[in-house]
């Protein structure tokens, strides 16, 4: 009977060993949640780069901030190996992804208002005021953010890109200099060339430095910090300082039915991490734009910068282009003549001097 007891007893207490491990131990209360984070981009670029070293740290700090009841699994898929350039928005959507950084100037059909600012060139060049401005218009005019939603996918934070110029093979002093010319030209920013004697080509980041070095193309219209990823002071080194102005890009965007599901805190974490991520990104563009030029130059590029009538005649030459793209949105149902009125409003109330008013 005493050799009974005691083997109860022990078993007892192994019994409530356990349980209290179960129960008490934090590791073991954890819950772990398994989740991929994608870019057609790689971290060669801002925007990926601070995926990788800002939000996922900052969504990390803040749920271990929080008691560290929940921890994420991360998966990181960079560079196109997971979801290539253009097709982000889907790949979320169809959870081949959970998060990504979703290109809306590629996706223009899922998001055609969010491309305001490419119908308005020749704006500002201050990243963190574009970022600021869409996210506000996105929150003021519904049928602009829900534009996320019906993708299936949940906004997090937004990215612009600093100011555009043109990198090229030949030196640019008058709009005359450009005829016959060809410029890459991603998407929208085709509408740049249209009306100066140059024609546009069809191109990305991805694949500018093969276009020049090949003769596909005798140039880009590129920002300063996409440029030096990609190398194009090496294959394009004049430098013509144009300033398009900086351009809303995209945003990064979790998949709307697994972010529905997650925890409130966990929610909370992704949606405080994507601020923190939208405004060091801003700040760290803007930093590096005048390092990054000055490199170039060190290389060998040669910058110039186009003189403000010249600005003026390249502005004044291309045709009604925010009017033409507002009016066809607005044959679609969707409000971009108050998108428009409003952007170039938030743009002008902050200080920026447009060479040409666009809602005209």
């Amino acid at each position: 009977m005493t050799l009974r007891r005691t083997l109860v007893a022990a078993a007892a207490a192994l019994t409530l060993g356990t349980l209290g491990a179960l129960t008490s131990g934090p590791a073991a209360a954890q819950q772990v949640i398994k989740l991929t984070a994608a870019a057609g981009h790689p971290p060669v670029f801002l925007w990926v780069k601070l995926a990788d070293e800002v939000l996922i740290p900052e969504v990390d700090r803040r749920l271990a901030a929080a008691g560290g009841k929940y921890r994420i699994e991360w998966t990181k898929a960079w560079g196109g190996t997971l979801l290539k350039l253009g097709s982000e928005s889907k790949g979320v959507a169809d959870g081949v992804a959970d998060l990504a950084i979703v290109s809306t100037i590629f996706e223009a059909p899922k998001f055609p208002l969010q491309n305001v600012s490419y119908f308005t060139p020749f704006g500002t060049d201050d990243v963190g005021l574009i970022s600021r401005t869409v996210a506000e218009l996105q929150q003021s005019i519904p049928p602009m953010g829900d534009a996320w939603t019906k993708n299936g996918l949940v906004y997090l934070g937004g990215m612009a890109l600093d100011s555009y110029h043109v990198w090229s093979k030949f030196p640019i002093t008058k709009l005359e200099d450009l005829q016959g010319k060809k410029l890459s030209a991603p998407g929208p920013s085709a509408n740049w060339v249209k009306g100066t004697g140059a024609v546009a080509v069809a191109g990305s980041l991805n694949t500018y430095y093969e276009d020049i070095k090949s003769g596909v193309s005798d140039g880009a219209l590129v920002f300063t910090t996409g440029a030096w990823g990609a190398k194009l002071h090496e294959v394009a080194p004049y430098v013509t300082k144009v300033n398009f102005g900086a351009m809303f890009a995209g945003g990064v965007a979790i998949n709307k039915s697994r972010f529905d599901k997650l925890p409130p805190e966990v929610q909370k974490a992704f949606r405080e991490a994507g601020e923190v991520w939208m405004d060091t990104y801003a700040k760290q563009q803007n930093a590096a734009v005048a390092a990054l030029m000055q490199k170039m130059v060190e290389a060998g590029a040669k910058v110039s910068e186009l003189s403000e009538p010249e600005r003026k005649r390249w502005a004044d030459s291309l045709g009604p282009v925010a009017r033409t793209w507002a009016a066809d949105a607005q044959g679609k149902g969707l409000p971009a003549d108050a998108v428009l009125r409003a952007y170039v409003a938030g743009l002008t109330k902050a200080g920026a001097k447009m060479p040409r008013d666009w809602t005209k």
